[in-house]
This record gives structure tokens, sequence and C-alpha cells, in this order.
């Protein structure tokens, strides 16, 4: 498998459901990380063409049948799209790989499949989901309702941008909600292949649209005063610029940002399943995955030889063209995120850490926006390397003494959205993570299941997704009082 061949062009817009011309005449010319040459071009929505999006799904919202169906009838839609994602999953894959540089071994797991399972999940929990209760108040019975919150607001990122897409779509859509999904500009190319699916899938007028656009655009569009909801996921400083606009509306968010979580390797463990267990997880999307095992903690008296045994794991992972299936490691999505990759292991080395593999360009690699997986050794939890996401295959081995210091170092980070702990003790291990405050946390294994909440703790982020705690975020809440005495016919 070889990159592509031939220029992916769309001339139109997905709005309201429907293929239509944009307003503006701005281009989006999409880069191939690999080549650095141009694979495809797709028009740059406007805030006319927001105005547009979020108009159509206020009258489907408002006015039209999608919320006014029963579940079973939304279910169908929403298995229909699910079902054509599945027989269609490598193409989104290739697509993705193209645009972003995954592997495509990658892309077709944690990219294409695994968004299939959160639309199916979601009609997982969509079934079993209490929409309406009665409880027993203090002044009498209640009817506690959970109702759709209106127009949503989906703004997703390039580093896994169908997963990303359908964690936000598939709750909103089946609660009943109407949705503007905005893409990145970096990853445009799949969501023409979501809009020809929704399109397909029987979904009403108005009820989705989908938006490529740069930053300007998504704040006008979580700034929208007709739009009910805003999920978004991207930087820290992105949700808190997404978080301030969107307060001047009081409209709701849900934020999942970013993390840099720590695997915490005792003494005990079986240091080869470690390795294998987080290794893929630490240079996950070539480093470019908010929930990336960056940090992993080693105790002293393995130190040297945990070192040795992840500086040859790393260095073993085979670097190249995304699209060849043999691929482990990727280039990053732009220059911009090659040259930040590079300038923090410059700050590691000057701030005393010791590169045990990688630290440069790949020199197999004439062109494109590489770098090698790096893994620093002798690293202080202090260590800017250490505190602040990379975003990029560079990652930290950091020393602690014992178990309490390994849960310090954990928490002692701005962030808290992921973590692993490795031993061969699984009861200790579960007692490690309800210490460790982050809102993921794996034992032995590295997981993420949509059938449970996942979001952050501290800057990681507001709210969550996933399970019925994520789906729960796309309803109102409505009380409603009876009569005393009251009982159902």
């Amino acid at each position: 498998m070889t990159e592509l061949t031939e220029l992916v062009e769309h001339g139109q817009l997905f709005i309201g459901g429907e293929f239509t011309d944009p307003l503006g005449t701005e281009v989006i010319e999409v880069i191939s990380p690999h080549t650095e040459q141009v694979i495809g071009r797709v028009p740059h929505a406007s805030e006319g063409d927001v105005d547009r999006a979020v108009a159509a799904a206020r009258r489907a919202f408002d006015e039209g049948p999608w919320p006014r169906m029963g579940l079973d009838e939304r279910i169908a839609v929403i298995t229909r799209i699910k079902d054509a994602f599945a027989v269609r999953h490598e193409e989104f894959a290739r697509l993705i790989s193209a645009q972003n540089g995954t592997p495509y071994s990658s892309s077709v797991m944690v990219q294409a499949l695994a968004a299939m399972m959160v639309w199916d999940s979601a009609i997982t929990v969509a079934r079993d989901f209490p929409y309406e209760e009665r409880r027993d108040g203090v002044l009498g019975p209640l009817l506690v309702r959970r109702e759709p919150v209106g127009v949503v607001a989906a703004v997703v990122p390039w580093n896994v941008p169908q997963f990303t897409a359908a964690a936000k779509l598939a709750p909103a859509l089946l609660a009943g909600c109407t949705a503007v999904l905005k893409v990145s500009p970096e990853t445009p190319l799949d969501a023409y292949l979501l809009a020809e699916i929704a399109a397909e899938a029987g979904l009403p007028p108005g009820v989705l649209s989908i938006l490529p656009a740069g930053r300007e655009v998504s704040e006008y569009l979580v700034g929208h005063r007709d739009v009910d909801k805003v999920s978004f996921t991207g930087s820290v400083a992105a949700g808190r610029r997404v978080m301030e606009v969107a307060s001047r509306n009081l409209t709701r968010v849900t934020l999942e940002l970013g993390g840099k979580s720590a695997a915490i390797v005792l003494p005990d463990a079986d240091l080869e399943a470690a390795v294998a267990g987080i290794v893929p997880f630490a240079w996950m999307i070539n480093g470019q995955a908010c929930v990336a095992q960056t940090r992993i903690l080693a105790p002293n008296s393995r130190y040297d030889e945990i070192a040795e045994a992840f500086a040859a794991a790393a260095g073993a992972l085979r670097v190249g063209d995304p699209l060849d299936p043999t691929t482990e490691l990727g280039p990053l999505v732009a220059r911009r995120q090659q040259q930040r990759s590079l300038d923090y292991i410059r700050l590691g080395q000057e701030e005393g850490a010791k590169i045990l593999t990688g630290g440069n360009r790949p020199p197999s690699q004439e062109r494109g926006w590489y770098v090698e997986p790096t893994l620093f050794g002798s690293v202080d939890n202090s260590m800017r390397i250490a505190r602040e996401e990379i975003f990029g295959p560079v990652i930290c081995l950091i020393p602690y003494e014992d178990e309490a210091e390994a849960v310090r170092i954990a928490d002692d980070s701005p962030y808290g959205l992921s973590g692993s702990v490795w031993t061969a003790d699984t009861e200790r291990g579960i007692e490690v993570a309800r210490r460790v405050r982050t809102g993921t946390y794996s034992v032995n294994t590295f997981s993420l299941d949509m059938l449970g909440p996942f979001g952050g703790y501290k800057n990681s982020g507001l709210g969550r997704e996933f399970g019925p705690e994520g789906y729960g975020e796309f309803f109102e809440h409505k009380m409603i009082h009876l009569p005393a005495g009251y009982r159902e016919a």
C-alpha cells in the first residue's frame, strides 16, 4: 500500500443533510505529512456557512421529526450509519493515515474500527438509559425527565477525527439533538465519507452538518447564540478559549483536553509484559494522543534494567510511510508539530535529561515531518519535558524510590486524563489505581472502554464522554411535580 496517487477534491459543504455550494471561495489544501505534497482540497467553511448550518439544526430541533421520533426509530438510523462505517472502515483508515500520518495498521484499529465501536456502544447505552423516572419527593410524587439539550456544536481535532466525531455525534443524535460537526483543516477528507454515510442513512433534513474550517470559524460556531451545547476535544489552551466564548451565552460545554499520563512500573512487574503493554500506547498515533502514556515511572531498584528494555523497544519501532502496513511510527501531522518535538528534545537535553534512544529526524526519511521515537532517561518530574504535553514521540522515564513516591509523581501534574500500573499483584495495582487522581486508569493493560465514562481531572477537561455518564451530557433535566396521591393508570 502506497501514498494516495490521485488528488481528492470536494467542491461543496454538507449543510443540513445536503451537499451545497459554500458561500465563500477560500479553500483548504490537505498536505501529506509523508510526502509534503498536496493530496486534497475542500472548501473552507465561512461564518455565513456556520449560520446556515446552525439555522438548519435549529429548525430541525424545534420543528422537525428527529427529537420527536421514538428511540427505536433513531436507533435504526444510527445503526445504518454504524453498519456503513463497518463496510467502509478501510477507506476511512487509508484517508486518515494519508492526512495525519497515523500508521495504517493503527488507523484500522484506533481510528476506524474503534469509531465504529463508539457508534455501537452508544446504541447500547441509549437502550438502557433512564429517560423518565418516578421519585417520592419531600412534598409529593415527582416525575424526572431527561430531554435532549438542543443544537450541539461538536468540534473535533485532527489526531483521531472519526473516533472523536463518533464520541460526540452518536450520543447527541441518539438523544434527539441536532448537530454541527466542525472538523480540523488538517483532516477534512474522511469527513466527506461520514457525510455520505449520514446522507444515505436517512437522517431528516437539518439534523447534521459537517464543516471543515480553522480556528476563527470554530470560535464563531461555539459562540453562536443558537447553539445549546458545545462538545470539544483539543488542547488546554483551545479548551479555555472555547469555555470563555461559550460562557457569553451560558452555553453548556464538555471539554476533553490534554494529558501527561503516567505508567507506573512497580518493582514486582513482569518487565517483558510491561514493555509490550506500554510501548504501543506511549508512542500511539506517533505520540499524538491525549491518553498516551508519556511518563514511564520506574523504581530505582530496577531503573537501569527498565531503561535498557524500553530504549531497545522504542529504538526497534519501524519508522516510515504511514500507508505501509508494516510501519509502526509515521510522520507528525504538520511541520509545526515536528519542530515542536525537536524543540522539546533540545530543551530536555538542556534541562539535564539524557537521550536513551532517538532524538533526531530519522536518517532513513529524506522528506516528511518525521521525528525518531525518543526516550529520555534521568528525568526529574519538575522538568518541562515531564510537565508539558509535547504531542510527539518523546517519552520520559522517571525514577522513584517507593510506591508512595510513584503515586505522588503521577499526581504531580496539571493533567489527569489517563494512566496505568504494572504489577504481579493485581489487587495492589487496583489500590494504586484508586489513589491516582486521573479519569481513566488501567491495571496491567491499557484500555478505553466505551461503556464507561471517559474524561479528565484538573486541566484534562470538564464532563465525560461514553457510557451513561457521557450520554447524559446531552440532556436537560426536568422535574415535574405531581398531585399528592397521584397514581399512574
